[in-house]
């Protein structure tokens, strides 16, 4: 079953359950991939919907950082709540030792041996990690290893 396929049968189920703040966040979701399907004018793969999902769960948590600042504890929860929603549909996150070495290993791979190689690094690793890791973790470990 594709990932897509996935979302609207959870739809389907949110909505007999009457779980609607569930339903609404994944009215969301598909909204968006729709949305993407229109502008492109094609059928996205589970790759692409799952860069959709990585996309509004970055805008989640910049958000939940932002309502903090503001000390709005009720769009917190809100927010915190569709976060949950939308990470069920990533794919199992990879453990800190496993980044590690994936960056390690792409480090020799390219060759890198400064900063200014960080690009050539990160250009191997974004394929092989998408979905599956925080970019941004990712980047800051790169940066760490090529300045040390």
């Amino acid at each position: 079953m594709s990932l897509k396929a996935r979302i609207t049968d959870d739809m389907k189920t949110a909505m007999r359950a009457r779980e609607t703040a569930r339903l609404g966040t994944i009215r969301l979701l598909l909204a968006a991939i729709r949305q993407k399907e229109v502008d492109d004018r094609t059928e996205l793969d589970d790759a692409a919907v799952g860069s959709i999902v990585e996309k509004l769960i970055k805008q989640r948590k910049d958000s939940i950082s932002q309502f903090q600042a503001a000390g709005r504890d009720d769009l917190v929860a809100a927010e915190q709540a569709e976060l949950v929603v939308l990470q069920a549909y990533l794919p199992e996150q990879l453990s800190a030792a496993e980044i590690e070495a994936a960056v390690v290993a792409a480090i020799a791979e390219s060759g890198a041996s400064s900063a200014k190689d960080m690009g050539r690094v990160m250009g191997l690793l974004k394929p092989r990690l998408a979905g599956r890791a925080d970019m941004g973790q990712v980047s800051a470990l790169i940066k760490a290893r090529l300045a040390g």
